[in-house]
Formats: structure tokens, C-alpha cells, sequence
């Protein structure tokens, strides 16, 4: 069955026009598929090719696509880097009206002075004068859509936005192939261009061209150009529902289909040349009726000439010229060059920018920073840029060949396999010129690192020999691999005690990824207790300061509640209470899970937050007794001032402090510290 789009109408017209197809291998849409989705697979390599030679602790993702964007954009920043203003001077002549007259084969000159004043005021012949037409711009793509909202919404965004109003048939098909409409969808899409043109405020009575156009109408395709779909919104407030950027979407989407239906722009075309020297010569477009740019205007194909009538003298003048700098990459200038080499669907092109331009997801290592539409290269695109220079990858033309090899397959012009064979070359190829590249960038290649594979749950893992400094038995391996729990003798902590543990293979994540590995399931240490903390096991000191956890307490502890403990004796040999939960913690570098206080329960003490960290304080300094305001400028960092002090002449004075780190008979902590007295 073959249908336009998702519709009622489109499905129930697919099922009444069903097609027999008499061998799926022969039938040229599954062959296309299959050359495609099997080069796909082949060229996954290269993204394992240049990850190696990267040399990095990073997944440089390459693909036909993705190594293509990002050469394109490696090689216009060199271009941009190695450009040099460098001016020139000549000999050009300019009317009243500012129109200039070129010789193009008038000598150029490094310096103002060396430009020789030979020339005179001269008249000037006009040699044609015609009215000309220009059609309104073909019909959107993906790409183009995005590139038009670059500078509001990221490429991501506009995919997501547009997918949703697709499913409601707000808009067409996305990931269509097509430049152009059918007869049919014309028809379909012409009772509601006025009710279109009314949603997005355009004059109904400039849409005068209601005949199909050659340039946009024509026979075949699949799903048409992306335009407006067959359900037209109530109002472009209801189009919020789908969000960011669909009111966008829609209005750029319909004002360039609505400008399919506007007259052509027209012009007049002026060309003139200098009666003294015919070499010299002008050609001007003056506006004459805008048609189509009344609703629609790319601003880059605004004409670059004065748009004034060609003067009747002109008089020579010294230009100053630069050569043309090469461009910053943004994300419409990037689209173009794709679609130069015809390489990838609009919705491809938008799909995959999004992918290598995104910092989360799929692409944790983006290639390309997109900023309003603005492209720059991140650390990985310039490693992968250096890397894969000169490679058949990342090589436009050789991207542009698959794909006319693609159509030549599905045409049976060409034979898939040996085609596909050609793969094996390449990959060999571009191998050869990853390891140069490294080379020549002085990157160190890892060691590869030994792993052992085999079958858990049916699944093909690779686990590392050791495990906590213990090597793996062949007999702890099997049973490894075959679900079943292993236990591991004699293994040191890092207080130098031995400990035992027992475990198995299970689904794990670390920073993110995940991995198959060994996973403790007991520690079987005497003074040590394991249990389930965070959705991880743990094992923790069975005493803490002296204190005996009880089996409330730790079901507590592992439930990550806080718990009291009681009766704790500090140096001066007071008792005191805390209040405390497990945490993560580091000692010495060191990571592990203990209680952490959460609140000192002393009657003289008091507990907050000091540099990131919970600390106890007593409650006065020196007779003073803390305020709350003192309290919480102390815990915050900052100096106080503190008076009502008497010395030993009886007058009263101030100090100004601070919370600091101390020492007393070699017992460190954390109290007030006076750093001044303060002025009367």
C-alpha cells in the first residue's frame, strides 16, 4: 500500500489502491532500503575507528552524514582562518544614480598609488531593456524550515514541534523526499488556501495564480513537499497546544505555499556600457511589481544591485577591493551545501544536525555547538575533523556517489552485493589514512584492554579479569557467566583489614553508562554489616564512635532515615547526642558510605552549615551567648563585631571574628576566632 501521509483519507485511498508485488527482491523501493540500511551497518565502523585513534576517553560518532557536516564545517573554519584581507585597487566608473560599471578584464593593483589615471567622464549607452520574472521559491524541506527558525528554535526542537502537529494533520508528512506537490494534493490544498491566508494575515486578493505551477506541481513523488495539512487550525493561538515554535512553524510553512499562488515577481532588467569604453559595463534590476514578495522573501536572494535605472554619465573612480571572505558556518549555510550533493532528505539533514549539535542523549560528545543558529566546532568535532581528514567518510563527493548508487541499485543498473562489497576498501582505506592522521597529531593509542567474554542471559558480555585485585578463577568465570553467586576471599580494605564478599554478574551504571560487572550481593566481614542503601549494597562499620548499631537502627540507616544516637562521649569526656543519616563520603581520597551528623543535640552546642559542611559550635564565646542573627552570619562565613567585653581595667570593649578551623592540644575544630578588636 502506498500513502501520503497518516490520514483517514490518504489510508482508505492506500487500501483501495492496493499494488501486488510479485518479489520483494526485485521490487526497486526494497532494494534501495536494503543497500542503504546494509551500508549503514557497514560504515558503523568508522565510528569504533576514529574512537580508537582518538586516543581519548570519548565516542567520536562518525556516519555518512554526520562525518560529512562536520568536515564541511572543519574545512570552512581553516578557510575562515586562513583568510587574509588583503585589498586591491582598480579602475571602475559610477554614475549619478551609484551604479558601477566593471571592466572585468581591467588589471588589479596592490597599492592606490600604482592605479593609473587614464580614464575620463564618459556617457552612457543603454544596450537592452527588458521586463523579466522571477517564480515564487519552491516548496520547503525540513532543513530549509529549520534554517528559517535557526536564529528562535534549535533543529530539535522544530523535529519535535512539527511531529506533533503532524499527528493532529496540522501540517504534512515530515520526512518527505519531495520538492514538489502533485496534481492531486494541488487540488486538495486549493479550497483552503483562503481560509490559510486569513490565519496568517495575508491579503486573500494577491493569491491570483490559482493554476497548478510547473515549477511546483508535477506528477509523482510520494508525500509532497512539507506544507500546510489538510486540518487548518481555528487560530493560531490553538497551535500553542503542540509547543515551542509551532505558531512559528506554521506561519513560515503557510506564507511560503500561499506564495505558490501569488504572481511572479517581475523586474526590469537594464543592461548599459560606457560609450568612451565599451569594456565597461553595468547590469541593474529596478523593482516593477513584487508579486510573490508581498507574502514570501528569502532575505539571501535579495538582488544586490542598486535597483536604480542606469545613469546618463559616469566618471572613474579608484575601488578598493577585498577578496571574498569565506563565511561563518551557520546552520542554513550548512544545509545548502548538502543540498548542493543532493546528500540526505531535508528531515535527515535537520534530524541528524540535531543529533551532532545536542549535548545530551544519543550524543554525549557533540561534534558541532549550535547557538541561534551559529555554528562553532566543540573539542570532539576538531579531533574528528583532524581525524578523519582526507577519509572516504567524510569526503562530500564520495557521499553524493552513494547516494546516486543507491538509486542505481533500486533501478538494477547496478548489483547490490558487489557494490556493498566496495565497502571492505574503503573501510581499509580510511583505517590507513585515521592511523596517519593520529600519527601526525601525536596521539598516544591506549593499551587495549583485556576482557573476558562469554554468554549471560543469553546475551553476549565482556567482563573484566579482575575484580577488587582478585583474578578470576576458570571455575569462577563459568559460574560467573552462569548467573550463579561467587564468593571472593581475602580481599583488603582500606584500613588494611581482609574482608570477605559474595556476588554476581548483574546490569549496572556508571556515570551514566551501562555495563555488565560484578555486583556484591554480601559483604561477610565480621565487623562489617551489608545492605541495600539507594538502590545499591553497601557495607558499613557495625560500630560507630563506640556505638553498636542495633538491627532498628540499621533498618533505619538502609532505609535512608535519620536516626538518634544517644550517650556518645566526646574528649573532654561530656556525653552528648546526634542526630545523623548514611551518606557518601570521602576520607583521604578515599570514597565510601558512613553515618554522617546531621545535628548535635547538646544543650551548649549549637549546629549549621559552614563551608559546605554541617559543623558544631558551642552556644557563647567568652560569657557571650550567640544570637540568632550572630549565628547566621557566622555559619554564612562572614566577620561579626561583637561588644559588652570587660578587661581587666574594667573598661568594655569589642572584637570582630570569624569561624575558623583550630587547633587545642592538638585536637582540631572548628570554633570563633578573634582576628581584631573592634573601634569604640
Amino acid at each position: 500500500m502506498y500513502f501520503a501521509d497518516e490520514s483517514v483519507k490518504s489510508i482508505q485511498k492506500a487500501f483501495l489502491n492496493r499494488k501486488t508485488i510479485p518479489k520483494l527482491q526485485d521490487n526497486p523501493e526494497f532494494k534501495k532500503g536494503l543497500y542503504r540500511e546494509r551500508l549503514d551497518f557497514l560504515s558503523m565502523q568508522h565510528t569504533r575507528i576514529a574512537t580508537y585513534y582518538s586516543g581519548c576517553n570519548a565516542v567520536l560518532r562518525q556516519g555518512r552524514l554526520k562525518s560529512v557536516m562536520n568536515n564541511l564545517v572543519g574545512k570552512q573554519f581553516e578557510a575562515i582562518d586562513a583568510y587574509k584581507k588583503i585589498p586591491y585597487y582598480q579602475n571602475r566608473f559610477k554614475d549619478e544614480n551609484g551604479n558601477v560599471y566593471i571592466n572585468a578584464e581591467e588589471e588589479m593593483y596592490p597599492n592606490k598609488n600604482d592605479v593609473p589615471a587614464i580614464y575620463t567622464t564618459s556617457s552612457v549607452i543603454i544596450d537592452e531593456k527588458q521586463i523579466k520574472h522571477t517564480a515564487p521559491p519552491r516548496l520547503l524541506d525540513l532543513a530549509g524550515l529549520s534554517s528559517a527558525l535557526s536564529k528562535k528554535f534549535g533543529a530539535n526542537t522544530v523535529l519535535r514541534t512539527y511531529q506533533k502537529m503532524y499527528e493532529k494533520q496540522i501540517v504534512s508528512y515530515p520526512r518527505t523526499e519531495d520538492k514538489y506537490i502533485s496534481p492531486e494534493q494541488f487540488k486538495e490544498l486549493l479550497p483552503d488556501i483562503d481560509k490559510i491566508a486569513i490565519l496568517v494575515g495575508v491579503d486573500s486578493s494577491l493569491l491570483t495564480h490559482r493554476q497548478p505551477r510547473k515549477t511546483h506541481v508535477k506528477a509523482g513523488g510520494a508525500h509532497g513537499a512539507n506544507r500546510p495539512g489538510t486540518n487548518v487550525p481555528s487560530s493560531m493561538d490553538s497551535l500553542q497546544q503542540f509547543g515551542d515554535g509551532a505558531e512559528d512553524i506554521y506561519r513560515i510553512l503557510a506564507l511560503n505555499t500561499l506564495a505558490m499562488f501569488a504572481e511572479d515577481y517581475e523586474y526590469i532588467q537594464e543592461k548599459g556600457h560606457l560609450k568612451k569604453y565599451p569594456n565597461f559595463q553595468c547590469v541593474t534590476n529596478i523593482p516593477h511589481k513584487q508579486g510573490f514578495k508581498r507574502i514570501f522573501c528569502d532575505q539571501d536572494e535579495q538582488d544586490k544591485t542598486t535597483g536604480k535605472v542606469l545613469g546618463s554619465n559616469a566618471v572613474p573612480f579608484i575601488h578598493e577591493g577585498f577578496p571574498k571572505p569565506p563565511v561563518r558556518p551557520t546552520m542554513k549555510w550548512l544545509m545548502k551545501q548538502l543540498e548542493k550533493c543532493d546528500v540526505g532528505t531535508g528531515a535527515t539533514r535537520t534530524s541528524i544536525y540535531a543529533e551532532i549539535t545536542q549535548q545530551s542523549g544519543k550524543s554525549d560528545y557533540p561534534l558541532l555547538h549550535d547557538a541561534k543558529g551559529k555554528i562553532t566546532m566543540t573539542e570532539y568535532g576538531r579531533l574528528s575533523y583532524k581525524l578523519t581528514e582526507g577519509t572516504h567518510i567524510a569526503d562530500i563527493k564520495m557521499t553524493e556517489k552513494m547516494q546516486q548508487t543507491m538509486r542505481e541499485v533500486a533501478d538494477n543498473r547496478l548489483d547490490l552485493t558487489e557494490e556493498l562489497h566496495q565497502m571492505r576498501n574503503i573501510v581499509a582505506d580510511d583505517i590507513k589514512t585515521v592511523k596517519k592522521n593520529a600519527a601526525r597529531l601525536n596521539i598516544t593509542i591506549p593499551d587495549k584492554q583485556e576482557v573476558i567474554t562469554g554468554l549471560w542471559q543469553g546475551i553476549s558480555v565482556a567482563i573484566k579479569p579482575t575484580w577488587g585485585g582478585h583474578k578470576w578463577t576458570k571455575e569462577e568465570i563459568n559460574k560467573l557467566f552462569a548467573g550463579e553467586e561467587v564468593i571472593i576471599y581475602g580481599l583488603q580494605a582500606k584500613d588494611g583489614k581482609k574482608y570477605d564478599v559474595k556476588g554476581k554478574l548483574a546490569r549496572q551504571k556508571y556515570e551514566g553508562k551501562e555495563y555488565v560487572g560484578f555486583a556484591v550481593t554480601k559483604y561477610m566481614s565480621e565487623d562489617r554489616i551489608s545492605g541495600m542503601w539507594n538502590n545499591e549494597m553497601v557495607s558499613i562499620k557495625k560500630e560507630w564512635n563506640g556505638h553498636t548499631w542495633t538491627k532498628e537502627e540499621l533498618a533505619d540507616l538502609f532505609d535512608g532515615k535519620e536516626i538518634v544516637v544517644r550517650g556518645l562521649c566526646g574528649k573532654d569526656g561530656k556525653k552528648y547526642d546526634v542526630k545523623g543519616k548514611l551518606a557518601k563520603q570521602t576520607y583521604k581520597g578515599k570514597k565510601y558510605v558512613g553515618l554522617t551528623i546531621t545535628e548535635y543535640m547538646d544543650e551548649d552546642r549549637v549546629t549549621g552549615i559552614w563551608n559546605g559542611r554541617r559543623i558544631s559550635i558551642k552556644k557563647e564565646w567568652n560569657g557571650h551567648t550567640w544570637t540568632s542573627g550572630e549565628l547566621k552570619s557566622l555559619f554564612a562565613g562572614e566577620k561579626i563585631t561583637v561588644y559588652g567585653f570587660r578587661g581587666k581595667n574594667k573598661k568594655e570593649y569589642g572584637v570582630v571574628g570569624k569561624l575558623s578551623e583550630q587547633s587545642y592540644n592538638g585536637r582540631k575544630f572548628v570554633g570563633f576566632k578573634r582576628l581584631g578588636f573592634a573601634d569604640n
